[in-house]
């Protein structure tokens, strides 16, 4: 899952985006509206966190840009403004959730995954293929009903492969979703991340395995990877 986060008080946004991450998200940064609508333009985002006291422009705005445009991201809008008001008003702009500053931050990671869960949005509570089950909420990953652990990288891969059973992953879908902005990414990361991953769950005994279809993606299949000659 790749969220925006969109708050230009440094030290909050990296409280927040790495309380996000320890969960498995993927979270990009950026601190103005001209950065949030340089960042929607180029990468399909599940949930934008939206800051309305922005330096150059204000969230609502930005917010309402987006609405009049058809976006229909879900938007949490987080910001100190309490009156009912404000948030009849966030509400009525196009926002989807409201939270107040200051938060817990396991209410914010609620909030995330209960606007996910809505209809339209991309989190179903648990996904399955062949004998792996994939708590999307707990971000858990059960193999004959035993819980082995994957690293968060490795879990967004599978997470994406599991999504789309049966159909070709690309290559730079799959980095859109694990990798956020201003990482470094080497030309194989991907694949390095796919190889741990297939003996993860070999070594769980899973019946299900990763193909690599050279020059076009990867594959999920309950079937023998000696079915597919392009690759292993």
């Amino acid at each position: 899952m790749r969220l925006l986060l969109i708050e230009d008080h440094q030290r909050f946004a990296k409280h927040v985006k790495d309380g996000l991450e320890k969960v498995g998200f993927t979270v990009d940064v950026v601190e103005t509206a001209s950065g949030g609508e340089d960042a929607i333009s180029t990468v399909q985002y599940d949930t934008i966190i939206l800051d309305l006291g922005l330096p150059d422009s204000d969230g609502l705005s930005l917010l309402r840009s987006w609405r009049d445009k058809g976006d229909e991201t879900p938007v949490l809008i987080l910001t100190a403004r309490d009156g009912i008001d404000d948030r009849v008003l966030g509400l009525n702009s196009g926002g989807d959730d409201y939270l107040l500053k200051p938060f817990a931050m396991e209410e914010l990671i609620a909030r995330i995954r209960a606007l996910l869960r809505r209809p339209g949005g991309v989190l179903g509570l648990v996904i399955t293929a062949g004998n792996v089950s994939f708590d999307t909420t707990a971000r858990e990953v059960q193999v004959d009903e035993r819980t082995i652990a994957i690293p968060r990288r490795e879990l967004g891969v599978l997470e994406q492969l599991m999504r789309r059973n049966g159909r070709v992953v690309p290559k730079d879908v799959l980095e859109d979703k694990i990798y956020g902005f201003g990482k470094e990414i080497s030309s194989n990361s991907v694949e390095v991340h796919v190889s741990r991953l297939r003996k993860r769950l070999a070594g769980a005994g899973a019946n299900i395995s990763v193909h690599t279809l050279r020059g076009v993606g990867y594959l999920l299949s309950e079937e023998s990877p000696a079915a597919f000659s392009s690759g292993v």
